[in-house]
């Protein structure tokens, strides 16, 4: 086998990215798992007009912003931009037209770099019918069901970070951090791992391999590392919220749940035996209150089998779910890549998805994904919403603004249609079937009257309506 080169710095690892170049970099989670090396390199050579191909660009200092920071990059390709709540230099940059943007959802993005990587044009797919992933794109029907079709994606460069390296080029990753790097180890002309180990052969066992060497044509050692303190902080932005009081209906007037109450109301209406997935936001919290319901917790980045937010000084800093925030393994837990873990919610083995929501129209239509001003970002919403699983919308009632988010019809951009099952609000568990909103279960302390007022679409009220449980 021939040996990869060993690259003695990350200048020297990306010394022949030119500009105008395209990128694959491996971006997902908490900033430790990015090849912080080479970006920062690339940023030190000043290399300008880069198209990059992420799942995200994140925040922080050693995110793709140290490249927006010093306008390096031309276009993304990417599933998400950034939060409204925490503005980056280069979402800032997207939002004033100066970097161009092509959003994929997050599986579809996965799945064109995977059929890059494997020689393919591309594929139909039924994530985003309907919406305005759709539009301009080739819809045919298959089996009574429709697809568009996407193309395949290749880069000149991938970038990745990975866990071990050995001489020839082959790759491991520790627990969630091999996401999108195997896909795109594939698809690159030239592939620079970035590796926390370099080990000598025949120290990595064969069955461990993940990346072989055939992918992968140069080699460097990470030598940044985050303080634990950081990164705390960082996670903390990312939806691991502290804030647990409820929000008042009115001014004077009744309080809702705070948003713990919302997630471990969520968590009594998983079924024993279910796989299911937390979406980012108030979702994620539903993990900590699933101990002993025999529910097993999906991630888009890799995971199956995930428990609750880990206490502080136990973190583990690989061990991360689809939403950048450190998790803890249980008995049983599985770690791939995402591929896989999009394969098992398009065919239906995930049974219930639990999203965040801008809107439910009492159709059952979602919105989570931008608002009208373009902010926010797909993510993997539109995959886990195709797959036929129950979708369980968890959110506020109103918004800040005090508009509700339970219309009659959606005035956000869709992110799949007739797919939410349930709601859980701060003020209510509402149903809905056929001919739309059924209030199910009251919050504690309010009224029909009080969530009939919060609400923008007719709402029946069930005939056994009672206060809400928790148990």
């Amino acid at each position: 086998m021939p040996k990869k080169q060993i690259c003695a710095s990350a200048v020297e690892a990306v010394a022949d990215v030119s500009d105008g170049a395209s990128l694959l970099v491996h971006s997902f989670g908490p900033p430790q798992a990015w090849p912080t090396d080479c970006l920062l390199a690339l940023a030190e050579r000043g290399v300008r007009d880069l198209t990059i191909i992420c799942n995200a660009p994140s925040a922080g200092p050693t995110s793709l912003n140290v490249l927006a920071d010093k306008k390096q990059i031309r276009k993304i390709v990417c599933s998400y931009v950034g939060s409204p709540s925490m503005p980056t230099p280069l979402s800032d940059m997207v939002k004033a037209r100066e970097i161009e943007l092509e959003m994929v959802p997050q599986g579809t993005l996965a799945e064109r770099v995977r059929a890059g990587g494997a020689g393919l044009a591309g594929f139909y797919t039924p994530t985003g019918v309907g919406t305005e992933i759709a539009k301009g794109k080739e819809e045919r029907t298959f089996d009574g069901k429709k697809f568009i079709f996407e193309h395949a994606i290749r880069a000149d460069f991938g970038l990745l970070q990975a866990y071990q390296a050995d001489p020839f080029g082959n790759l491991t990753y520790r627990r969630g951090m091999r996401n999108f790097a195997p896909a795109f180890a594939t698809a690159a002309r030239t592939t620079i791992a970035e590796v926390k180990e370099i080990v000598g052969l025949g120290d990595i066992d064969p069955e461990a391999v993940v990346t072989p060497g055939i992918f992968v044509d140069r080699i460097v050692r990470t030598t940044t590392h985050i303080d634990i303190g950081i990164l705390r902080q960082i996670l903390k932005l990312v939806g691991r919220s502290n804030d647990m009081q409820g929000r008042a209906v009115t001014d004077g007037g009744p309080m809702g749940l705070p948003a713990d109450l919302m997630a471990m109301k969520v968590a009594t209406l998983l079924r024993t035996g279910e796989y299911v997935n937390l979406g980012i936001g108030l979702p994620t919290m539903v993990s900590n209150f699933v101990e002993g319901r025999d529910v097993t917790l999906h991630s888009e980045n890799g995971i199956l089998g995930y428990g609750a937010f880990p206490p502080e000084g136990a973190e583990d800093i690989d061990l991360y779910n689809a939403s950048g925030q450190l998790v803890s393994a249980v008995d049983g837990t599985s770690y791939f890549d995402s591929t896989v873990s999009f394969a098992m919610a398009r065919t239906g083995r995930v049974t219930s998805v639990v999203l965040g929501a801008f809107q439910v129209a009492q159709s059952g239509d979602l919105a989570n994904w931008s608002t009208p001003d373009g902010s926010g970002g797909i993510g993997g919403a539109m995959d886990l919403a195709t797959g036929g699983a129950r979708i369980i919308a968890l959110c506020y009632h109103l918004e800040k603004s005090g508009r509700s988010k339970l219309v009659d019809k959606l005035t956000y951009p869709p992110t799949a249609l007739g797919c939410v099952r349930s709601v859980v609000t701060d003020l209510a568990w509402i149903d809905i079937d056929g001919e739309g909103f059924v209030l199910r279960e009251l919050a504690p302390g309010l009224s029909v009257d009080d969530v009939k007022a919060a609400t923008g679409a007719p709402l029946r009220v069930a005939g056994d309506i009672c206060e809400m449980s928790f148990g």
